[in-house]
């Protein structure tokens, strides 16, 4: 007997081929029949009439390894259909958290992970003692926390010793099962990094068939040569590239994501492993502190905070920013285009603006910016937007560009409740569905379910999730797509889709039915085997 059968739905594979009449049915975990009118009984029988059924969204850029621990239930990303997050992303990753070190690593992430609890730990501890969570979880090991482990927060290059430690901390991560390296090229200890450094790490990568993931140096008026950089790699590594949450920043960079995607799909034509994913939203989200020019963080927090309290560091980062604009970001309109997000020790200014908080204080916005963060110990995360919405219909038109939310797992309640969170929380998949497929005509649905399910399952090397084939993982996500649409706002950020008959299965095990919450927790840890699979 089958565990569940969904029958009656348009069958979306993921493959990108159009829609088909079929039923689907479950056993064990995975698919056991696709077809016509199958009739073996089953347990559960889910009357799919007037619904898509396709695979579970993976989620290829995510940081819910910050909020997984302490909402489980991944309540933001299940309720969009994702089934599936990779997490450990731009170099920022919870492990190894070596002795000694543990308060290095909670304050350096502490805009991004406030609540997360830090603790020493190995990277296959880690692995091992993941929590049970409803998604499942693939898991980078990430280049910032290496360096930050090995060098601190030191502008040099690394001795030959500190490389081979980096090395080391590496392959411990590969042995256990992580799927490759992250980094964050764009903002300390990363970007202190050279392409000789990188270039050391990426022949480990290569040695153990794992890929490499990362956050460009420069999104803004250097894009097309971190793009570049990011090709360079995988010619010279000759490993899977991804370029995540590609972006082309600031109002003096708008049109360039054509040049860019042709500057992939040259690559790729050249028999390169390389991909690029985007979230579609104009405003991105980062730790306040990676704004301001990169040299204010050196020597790590206590000695930034110092720093920004005398006037002539204020001066000199005025200056800097007429000069090139904010650091990866590049030139915005105004400092109306930067709002506080998440801020935990003045929780009150959440949803604030800098320029409405300037002018309520009667002071320089960049005043405010740099008293903001010291009164904040530098945890403040923001929302800039600087992305050209032409640009965002470029990349989501894009066959190769996959669809990769950067958000967190959170909930309207608890502390993943608090603050005004990116709506890309709640929002991403449903928005590509809704707004690009049914109301902009961007792309057809069968395409954008492709982009977030098979084509983001062959980028990871997944041995058998991603589409629905017989014998595969039984991740499923059903949904109308007449009545999937995303609700979460910059103003209001705590709202799921649309659907009130959306229901997702997780490994076979329904974690949402009609748009509630099962309380389950089927999700697994996802391990890169020793030939690169994963499973």
């Amino acid at each position: 007997m089958n565990d569940i059968l969904i029958r009656g739905g348009v069958l979306y594979d993921g493959s990108g081929a159009p829609g088909v009449p079929a039923d689907v049915a479950i056993k064990d975990g995975r698919l056991a029949k696709i077809g016509s009118d199958l009739t073996e009984p089953a347990r559960r029988t889910i009357d799919a009439r007037g619904l898509a059924v396709a695979p579970g969204f993976i989620d290829i850029k995510t940081h819910s390894d910050f909020t997984l621990p302490i909402n489980p239930k991944a309540e933001s990303k299940v309720r969009q259909g994702v089934t599936t997050e990779i997490i450990g992303h731009c170099g920022f990753s919870v492990a190894p958290c070596l002795p000694g070190k543990v308060e290095l690593l909670k304050d350096y992430l502490s805009p991004s992970a406030p609540w997360t609890p830090f603790r020493e730990l190995t990277f296959p501890d880690y692995l091992d003692t993941f929590p049970a969570t409803s998604v499942n979880a693939g898991i980078l090991v990430g280049h910032n926390t290496l360096r930050l482990m090995t060098m601190g927060m030191s502008d040099r290059e690394p001795t030959a010793s500190e490389l081979d430690h980096m090395v080391a901390l590496l392959e411990a991560g590969l042995q256990a099962g992580a799927l490759g390296l992250s980094s964050g090229l764009f903002t300390p200890p990363g970007s202190y990094a050279k392409p000789a450094e990188m270039h050391a790490l990426g022949r480990v990568l290569k040695a153990h068939n794992a890929a490499y993931f990362t956050h460009l140096r420069d999104e803004s008026d250097k894009v097309l040569d971190a793009v570049q950089e990011a090709i360079d790699f995988a010619e010279a590594c000759r490993v899977h590239v991804e370029i995540v949450h590609f972006k082309c920043s600031g109002t003096n960079n708008w049109g360039k994501a054509e040049a860019a995607l042709k500057m992939i799909a040259n690559a790729k034509a050249r028999g390169l492993a390389i991909d690029c994913d985007a979230y579609p939203y104009a405003a991105g989200s980062n730790p306040l502190k990676n704004l301001l020019p990169q040299w204010v963080q050196s020597g790590g927090v206590p000695a930034m905070l110092a720093r920004l309290k005398e006037a002539d560091t204020r001066d000199k980062i005025r200056a800097d920013i007429a000069r090139d604009g904010l650091n990866n970001w590049g030139r915005i309109p105004s400092w109306d285009c930067v709002q506080i997000s998440i801020s935990p020790n003045l929780p009150q200014y959440s949803g604030r603006t800098l320029l409405s908080l300037a002018n309520e204080r009667g002071a320089d916005p960049l005043d405010t910016l740099c008293d903001y963060l010291v009164d904040d110990q530098a945890a403040t995360r923001v929302l800039v937007t600087s992305i050209s919405e032409d640009d965002i219909e470029t990349i989501v038109a894009s066959p190769m560009a996959l669809v990769g939310s950067d958000g967190n797992c959170v909930a309207p309640y608890g502390q993943v409740g608090k603050g005004m969170p990116h709506p890309r929380f709640y929002g991403t998949f449903p928005r590509i569905i809704h707004h690009y497929v049914r109301e902009r005509g961007t792309l057809p649905l069968e395409l954008a379910i492709h982009k977030m399910t098979g084509a983001t399952a062959r980028a990871l090397n997944f041995s058998d999730r991603g589409l629905l084939k017989q014998g595969y993982r039984a991740d499923v996500a059903i949904f109308d797509p007449a009545d999937f649409q995303d609700r979460a706002t910059y103003a209001e950020p705590h709202q799921f889709p649309s659907g009130a008959r959306t229901t997702v299965i997780v490994n076979g095990v329904m974690v949402v039915e009609d748009a509630t919450h099962t309380e389950t927790l089927p999700g697994k840890v996802l391990r890169r085997d020793a030939s690169g699979k994963v499973a």
